[in-house]
């Protein structure tokens, strides 16, 4: 399988899917690749590459390798990397096991998501290669990837891939609104390596619900495995939030056409659609179906008032309503009001006392008046 991946940072790191070669998404133990062909790869990566199968590769018109391979089998395979511009470039390679993202999209390249403990031999520790690659402009190298397989007899498939991508792809360009964006792109080899022709049947299990955040939004997380070492293809989740002992639905998410790597987990995703998160007891019912195959759970778990607050002081969409708290302005308008009396009645009692005053002195001089009049 050929891959291409665009990872664009902007302030905070970002990174998408630009360009895809050979859609990676339909590999499979009987996976087809859909060829999708781009004119100036060579101008957007700095480099090209091709690949050498061995007499081993289950198909050559695959766009990766799928190896039938023996317990204890060692192979060096090869691959080219060519640099057709005039500039020297050096092309870092990387190796990483497939894991299941929680948009049920199988990664090859690099990842943060973490091991599934079901995974007993991971493809990361089977292969050995070089770190990086230098090419002098217009050269040519070949690259050998040593593969050394368990020596015990193992069922199923190890999935994984290497990526190459050129080193020091640190140039900035400036976007709208004057941040600076930086564009790094990178090829994904996946290699599938089998011993045995034997088709497993996926098997599904739940390993919890929590409390959490996605892209800084309050999220329910649905986390369960796919314990063996296949495939689960068109993949469709169901799931449904409620209060324990309420049968009202709080959040609910259904997503399709989704898979899984072998012996990978998946923390799918359910929003709270921009809700506060509040702490207390609930369900979650969760139906897994992919063709006649089906797994159902449902199940309890708890969020704690630790992470309620948590979480909604970090979500940017309550840090927003925030900004229009009501209750502050009510409050600050009834104390301006209150303000505003207390100084009525000052000024009114000044007045007031001004008035007695002035009838006080009034009445001081009529009263002379009256006396110097008899005399």
């Amino acid at each position: 399988m050929k891959k291409i991946v665009s990872k664009k940072k902007s302030l905070v790191l970002s990174v998408i899917a630009l360009l895809v070669l050979f859609l990676g998404l339909n590999i499979s133990e009987n996976a087809y690749a859909n060829e999708e062909k781009s004119k100036n790869l060579d101008t957007i990566t700095g480099f090209t590459y091709s690949l050498t199968f061995p007499e081993n590769q289950v198909s050559q018109d695959l766009g990766y390798y799928k190896l039938k391979m023996a317990p204890g089998q060692k192979q060096t395979v090869q691959f080219e990397l060519s640099n057709p511009s005039t500039e020297k470039l050096v092309v870092g390679i990387s190796k990483n096991g497939a894991k299941t993202n929680q948009n049920g999209v199988i990664e090859y390249g690099e990842s943060t998501i973490k091991n599934d403990p079901s995974l007993k031999f991971d493809f990361k520790d089977l292969i050995e290669m070089p770190k990086s690659v230098e090419l002098a402009p217009g050269e040519t190298k070949k690259v050998q990837v040593n593969i050394s397989m368990p020596s015990t007899a193992y069922e199923g498939t190890i999935a994984g891939g290497i990526q190459l991508m050129k080193e020091e792809q640190n140039q900035p360009e400036t976007s709208g609104g004057g941040s600076q964006v930086i564009n790094q792109y990178a090829y994904v080899i996946a290699f599938l390596l089998e011993e045995s022709a034997t088709e497993l049947k996926p098997d599904l299990k739940f390993n919890k619900v929590y409390a959490g955040q996605n892209n800084y939004r309050n999220t329910l997380f649905v986390n369960f495995s796919n314990v063996l070492a296949t495939y689960l293809n068109d993949m469709t989740i169901e799931t449904q939030i409620m209060k324990k002992g309420s049968n009202a639905v709080l959040f609910e998410r259904k997503q399709a056409g989704m898979r899984m790597a072998p012996n990978s987990f998946i923390g799918f995703p359910v929003s709270m659609n921009g809700e506060q998160m509040v702490s207390g007891d609930y369900t979650a019912k969760i139906l897994v179906t992919s063709g006649d195959k089906k797994w159902e759970w449902t199940e309890g778990f708890k969020i704690t008032q630790e992470e309620a607050d948590k979480f909604n002081e970090r979500d940017v969409g309550l840090v927003q309503e925030k900004g229009l708290d009501w209750k502050l302005i009510a409050l600050l308008v009834g104390g301006i009001l209150f303000v505003i009396v207390i100084v009525f009645l000052i000024i009114h009692l000044i007045r007031k006392n001004k008035q007695k005053k002035a009838i006080a002195k009034k009445r001081v001089r009529m009263n002379a008046k009256k006396k110097a009049s008899k005399k």
